[in-house]
């Protein structure tokens, strides 16, 4: 069995919903962090033989298989072939986990794998709208057979109550994570991973030159901009402005979950190069990371996002290593109380735990994310000298993925 590496991991800055990606069209997003490994890594694109994009609302700007298409907008040539999958917020991390096993069994030797979520060009539940008038939901009849199903923040809300966290336990991991990240933004931690992505932005319509017949026209003003930071953090959030904030879910008493406790809706891409490793030496390229293991597994559809908790314990049975092995662990924030069950359950240490901010600071674009943390994982195993790290994430409807790799 050939061994996949990682070479390469990038993603773009995050943008908040109706921030500074708000006018780039979500192929241009995705394309950014496909253009970033070419210009790093000298490749020729018709070598890339496959591109696997995860997408979880793939609708409108963002369908049609945003996974082919993103390469064509990167300039890489009809010959390189792309698809978008979608096992919803693990759709990222499962095209990592597919370009890996596809490695494993010597299919292919050099992939693309990453993952696209415009949030605000595309919102969330876009795909739950009827397609013939685009007035009648389709969640109307979707649940017809699955009436105990409920939304996501419910299931968050259930799981609190299940464990019995209180909203300032959950108040306090979050202002970890806005710390967390604002540490490792201002000492460079995401400098090798977080590449700047040139756009425009609309501004006021103002008149444009007359016609023939003397009318007037107007045109919108455009602004082109460098966006270079994630836009979502607040590195200066404490438990006293969490205190504050509205519940989300449920009446004021009866739940724990806020916007500043759960991720935050944000744009952006992320693209990791994988490899066989011999392919790799072949080509001169010095690997970040091997992968491992792969593993998602099934759980309750209605609690739904407990799925962290049995992935890290097969992947962990599955593989050569145990709990004490792993150095670094990414656990997606898609709530709070999900990251604090998982930390319970599984006794791994917060300390080594999203070391630099999860989704409730920098956010979670769905499609992407998956990718994203695991960009993260390998970059900080890198930088910090350690060997081995585990990426988790929840996914809705009741299923869990993770990855483990292990530093090059």
């Amino acid at each position: 069995m050939q061994t996949a590496v990682i070479v390469d991991a990038v993603r773009t800055p995050f943008g908040k919903r109706g921030g500074s990606f708000r006018d780039t069209h979500p192929q241009d997003l995705a394309a950014a962090p496909l253009e970033a490994l070419e210009e790093r890594n000298g490749f020729d694109p018709e070598t890339i033989e496959d591109v696997i994009y995860g997408c979880v609302t793939p609708v409108d700007e963002q369908g049609l298989n945003i996974g082919r298409i993103a390469p064509m907008v990167a300039g890489w040539g009809d010959g390189v072939p792309g698809v978008q999958l979608n096992r919803m917020c693990g759709s990222g991390q499962q095209a990592v986990n597919f370009a890996a096993t596809n490695v494993m069994a010597g299919q292919h030797d050099v992939l693309v794998a990453g993952g696209v979520e415009h949030m605000t060009r595309v919102p969330l539940g876009s795909d739950g709208v009827d397609g013939v008038d685009g007035e009648s939901a389709v969640t109307d009849t979707y649940f017809e057979h699955f009436e105990e199903l409920t939304h996501q923040g419910e299931g968050a809300e259930r799981i609190a109550e299940n464990y019995g966290f209180a909203r300032e336990e959950l108040d306090e991991l979050a202002v970890d994570s806005q710390r967390r990240w604002g540490e490792a933004w201002d000492e460079g931690r995401y400098d090798d991973q977080v590449v700047p992505v040139e756009t425009e932005l609309e501004g006021e319509e103002r008149e444009s030159q007359r016609d023939s017949n003397g009318r007037a026209g107007s045109e919108a003003t455009r602004e082109t901009v460098v966006v270079d930071r994630d836009e979502h953090p607040r590195p200066e959030t404490d438990r006293e402005t969490l205190s504050e904030l509205p519940l989300s879910f449920r009446e004021e008493g009866e739940g724990v979950h806020h916007p500043g406790n759960a991720s935050g809706i944000v744009d952006g891409a992320s693209a990791l190069l994988i490899a066989s490793e011999e392919e790799a030496a072949a080509r001169g390229w010095e690997p970040m990371a091997r992968i491992r293991q792969t593993e998602v597994v099934g759980v309750d559809p209605v609690t739904m996002l407990t799925g962290p908790i049995p992935a890290t314990e097969r992947i962990l049975e599955q593989s050569e290593y145990e709990l004490a092995d792993v150095d670094l662990f990414e656990v997606n924030e898609a709530f709070a109380a999900v990251v604090a069950a998982w930390l319970e359950e599984t006794g791994a240490p917060w300390e080594r735990t999203n070391v630099n901010g999860g989704a409730i600071a920098h956010g979670h674009p769905l499609g992407a994310t998956g990718a994203a943390l695991v960009t993260k994982l390998v970059h900080e195993l890198e930088r910090t000298g350690q060997d081995v790290g585990l990426s988790t994430m929840c996914i809705g409807f009741g299923q869990g993925i993770a990855t483990i790799v292990e530093r090059a």
